[in-house]
């Protein structure tokens, strides 16, 4: 078993504290921060927690036990019980807390495979509230949060790795090889904020991508902004925008596997037809595939994303969505997200915003937000408002 040394877990700490947070401003004193960290990676818990000390901040950690038989939960509960949700519990969590530092790590990534699908997504949607008032409390800027991963034996394996090199794309992937990553964090948020701009001065009404396994429209609308290099993922490459999800039409097909809710779904293929998911098929797990779909609101867009593969530092699948939306590589890569959408899109106050407003505007609303990843060769041409086009990516790279 592998165990990153301790200067590369403090380097690593001092990213996700003193640049993610607060949108890449890093921690500011007296703020406090939820820090959700699995026993599998119990060696990052300390950083993290004395990171926030000396920052000034206030840790709120937990420490959430593994090899449990999570399994359990769902073949034990009955329906009712897998609804329950604890209002007065995750409402005082989220008043609470200024950031949340979110861990993914496992020692064991099918833990629920073969569970009824139904049941999944019946807990996944009793948390709904908790993830609105988040979001309402980020809408409001009073609330930031970030993702880190930690590599285990068993992720390693499971995409034919060796742990200690799993962690080696992961300290590359997050400049902990480099003597001041938080500067490098930074200097890499500033070309990022550079494209972001070159988007955002484009009057685009819609992007066409074609390529292998894709022909896709997707109409932007009014009132949207790309968005990018915040510090909500660490890495993070990609520059994304939640476009009008009744706008899109055509197919797009996925080479890239994706991990949900304990099992991989693989082989993914979507066709669109006036903004609504009108067939979804996978060659491996399209049971899981469909149910998802079948969540409200999840048979639409809420996300669509661009990564340059000059400015990746993530050459590998590694078998977890936080690194696969982000790969680089030759031709980098195109992601798009079914379900809710980010509402950060909007380019004006969002607290303002109510919620017929959100809906006229294409903003979609779901208790799922799941990420699907294509690194195929491909060609995004954008359709402005006065009917003129213009390639703002292709080959894996942005062409502004």
């Amino acid at each position: 078993m592998y165990t990153p040394p301790r200067a590369i877990l403090d380097a690593y700490a001092d990213v996700l504290i003193n640049f993610a947070l607060n949108s890449g401003k890093g921690l500011k004193p007296g703020e406090v921060v939820l820090v959700r960290v699995p026993e599998s990676a119990k060696p990052f818990y300390v950083p993290l927690r004395n990171t926030i000390i000396r920052a000034g901040g206030h840790p709120l950690m937990q420490f959430l036990a593994e090899d449990v038989e999570m399994k359990d939960i769902y073949e034990l509960s009955s329906d009712a019980q897998l609804d329950f949700f604890p209002t007065a519990y995750f409402k005082g969590m989220v008043d609470a807390i200024d950031h949340a530092v979110s861990v993914i790590s496992t020692d064991n990534k099918y833990e629920l495979k073969g569970l009824p699908a139904h049941k999944i997504m019946l807990r996944a949607k009793a948390a709904q509230p908790f993830m609105k008032w988040r979001e309402e409390k980020e809408a409001a800027g009073q609330f930031t949060w970030t993702l880190g991963l930690y590599g285990t034996k068993a992720m390693a394996d499971d995409v034919q790795m060796s742990q200690e090199a799993y962690w080696q794309e992961i300290i590359v992937a997050c400049y902990l090889d480099d003597p001041n990553p938080v500067q490098k964090w930074r200097e890499l948020a500033s070309e990022l904020e550079r494209l972001r701009g070159e988007l955002n001065a484009l009057p685009i009404d819609k992007i066409r991508v074609v390529g292998e396994g894709i022909d896709l429209a997707v109409g932007l609308g009014k009132n949207r902004q790309w968005l990018g290099g915040s510090g909500r993922n660490i890495p993070s490459f990609e520059l994304f925008i939640s476009p009008d999800w009744r706008r899109t039409e055509g197919e797009i097909t996925f080479n890239q596997p994706l991990y949900q809710y304990g099992n991989r779904i693989s082989g993914v293929r979507l066709i669109f037809r006036k903004g609504l998911i009108v067939e979804a098929t996978a060659t491996e797990n399209e049971s899981l595939l469909k149910e998802m779909i079948a969540v409200s609101n999840a048979n639409k867009i809420g996300e669509f994303s661009l990564t340059d593969g000059r400015l990746s530092r993530i050459t590998k699948v590694m078998g977890e969505t936080l690194y696969d939306e982000n790969m680089g590589g030759p031709l980098g890569n195109t992601h798009l997200a079914v379900g809710n959408a980010y509402k950060e899109s909007f380019p004006g106050e969002l607290a303002t915003v109510t919620p017929e407003e959100w809906a006229s505007m294409g903003y979609n609303e779901s208790a799922v937000h799941t990420d699907i990843i294509s690194t195929t060769d491909r060609i995004v041409t954008a359709t402005l408002e006065d009917g003129s086009q213009k390639v703002i990516y292709a080959h894996g790279q942005f062409t502004l």
